[in-house]
């Protein structure tokens, strides 16, 4: 006699019947379906003995269930990647992670060429001038509010031009009686020396420093013979009949009383006080 072989549920003979074995027990097809088979976690639907089914960490699928949470892309025989409860392809997983191009509204993916300015990141090519619309990519840049300007753009729409060489000042440059200059380009018309921060004169639209101002411009005083320059001591200057002195130097010839705002007499190209005058 044989050996009863029935399924464990309905306890009818599985002879010549496919079956399944489940912890340790014979069942048939159906008793499966009933009593053993897990819910997919998609469609909570029964995945059937004659069904395929993935398994991953607690949950169950339908093999044709087990897609990309994105773009529903089937994913049982492909590698995929599980986060926050979601199963993704590896190519969703990476664009869901990538910054989103500002100029195309894109994801700018691993590999992808791209500008970043302050937080925000376009793709390489989208990063354009806002008036010629000519790429800018990862050459120089000017922002101007939320728009950005290749440099030729820029200098023709905001830049200020030297008086001097009427190139455009794309950065530093000073200013000068409301006039805009390169640094490079505001110096001393003898030396060549930068008057930018320093002491300087201004003679007929010409700038000089100090040194050449001293040497080839300012008048001599006619007393102590050294240049009239207006800076420090001797600032206040005496003028008459076409020659100057230094305030302190513009003395009675005979007694060295200082004349500056006082009468005196000249004689003889020589400035005299007048008690002194009144003995000549």
């Amino acid at each position: 006699m044989s050996e009863k072989f029935s399924c464990h549920y309905c306890k009818s003979s599985l002879h010549g019947k496919k079956y399944i074995e489940k912890d340790g027990h014979h069942c048939c097809l159906s008793c499966y379906d009933k009593h053993c088979a897990n819910t997919c976690s998609e469609c909570r639907q029964t995945i059937g003995a004659d069904s395929k089914e993935v398994h991953y960490k607690e949950g169950f699928w339908h093999d044709t269930c087990f897609r990309c949470a994105q773009c529903q892309h089937p994913l049982a025989t492909e590698s995929f990647v599980a986060k926050e409860n979601k199963i993704m392809c590896k190519q969703c997983s990476l664009l869901e992670n990538a910054h989103i191009c500002k100029g195309c509204s894109q994801p700018i993916v691993p590999g992808d060429q791209n500008v970043e300015y302050k937080g925000t990141v376009w793709h390489q090519d989208c990063f354009i001038c806002s008036d010629c619309k000519q790429v800018i990519g990862t050459g120089s840049f000017f922002p101007k509010g939320e728009e950005f300007y290749c440099m030729a753009c820029y200098e023709v729409r905001f830049a200020k031009h030297c008086i001097k060489c009427n190139k455009a000042i794309t950065s530093g440059g000073i200013t000068y009686q409301d006039q805009p200059w390169h640094a490079d380009c505001f110096v001393c018309v003898t030396c060549s020396k930068k008057l930018a921060g320093q002491r300087f004169t201004a003679v007929d639209d010409q700038y000089y420093c100090v040194d050449c101002y001293k040497n080839f411009v300012a008048k001599k005083c006619a007393g102590c013979k050294n240049p009239i320059t207006g800076f420090g001591k001797g600032s206040s200057v005496v003028t008459y009949e076409g020659q100057s002195w230094h305030d302190y130097c513009f003395h009675c010839k005979k007694c060295a009383m200082n004349l500056a705002s006082k009468r005196f007499v000249f004689h003889q190209e020589q400035v005299y006080c007048p008690d002194c005058a009144k003995k000549l």
